[in-house]
C-alpha cells in the first residue's frame, strides 16, 4: 500500500511540473499587433532634471583639481592647540584655505592650496617668521582644489560688457 501511495505522489508530481512548465500555443504575429505603452509622467521630474543638470554643470566648472602643494603645519593630539592654530591661520591669512583632518588619534592642519613649490616656500616663511607654529612646517605634495581662471575662458579677449 506504502508503495501505492508513493507511485501516486510520484505520477501527481509529473503532472504538475509538465503543467508548470507547459506553453500557450496561441501564435501571434508580432508584426499585426501593435501595442501602445502610455506614461504617465510628473511633469516636475523634467524641470529637476534640468535643474540638477545646470548645477552639475556650474559644480564642474567652478573648481578643479589639480597635483599642488600645501603645508603640512601641525601634526598633534591636542586637539585645543590644533584648534588655536587654525584660528591663527585663519587670522592672518584669510584668502587661504585650512584643512583639518582627524586621523585617530592624530589631528593634521594642512595649509593653503599651492601650484608651485615656491609659492608654498614663500607662505612657510611668512608663518615661522610670524610664529605662528613653533615646530617644523613640511611642503607636501596633494590634490589641490583650483578656482578657473575667468580671463583663460574668454578666448577672444573681449569683456562680456
Amino acid at each position: 500500500m506504502n508503495v501505492m501511495k508513493y507511485l501516486f505522489f510520484l505520477l501527481a508530481l509529473i503532472m504538475i511540473s509538465f503543467g508548470a512548465f507547459a506553453q500557450d500555443d496561441t501564435t501571434t504575429d508580432s508584426s499585426n499587433s501593435t501595442t501602445y505603452v502610455t506614461i504617465h509622467k510628473d511633469p516636475r521630474l523634467y524641470t529637476l532634471a534640468k535643474k540638477e543638470m545646470v548645477f552639475n554643470q556650474v559644480a564642474a566648472t567652478s573648481t578643479k583639481s589639480v597635483k599642488g602643494y600645501r603645508l603640512m603645519v601641525l601634526n598633534t593630539n591636542n586637539r585645543a592647540l590644533a584648534l588655536k592654530t587654525r584660528a591663527s591661520l585663519l587670522q592672518h591669512y584669510p584668502d587661504q584655505k585650512v584643512y583639518m583632518i582627524y586621523q585617530s588619534p592624530y589631528i593634521k592642519l594642512k595649509f593653503g592650496d599651492f601650484m608651485d613649490k615656491d609659492d608654498a616656500d614663500d607662505y612657510k616663511s611668512k608663518i615661522t617668521n610670524a610664529k605662528i607654529v613653533t615646530g617644523n612646517i613640511y611642503i607636501v605634495p596633494e590634490t589641490i582644489e583650483v578656482e578657473p581662471d575667468k580671463s583663460k575662458d574668454n578666448i577672444s579677449g573681449q569683456s562680456d560688457n
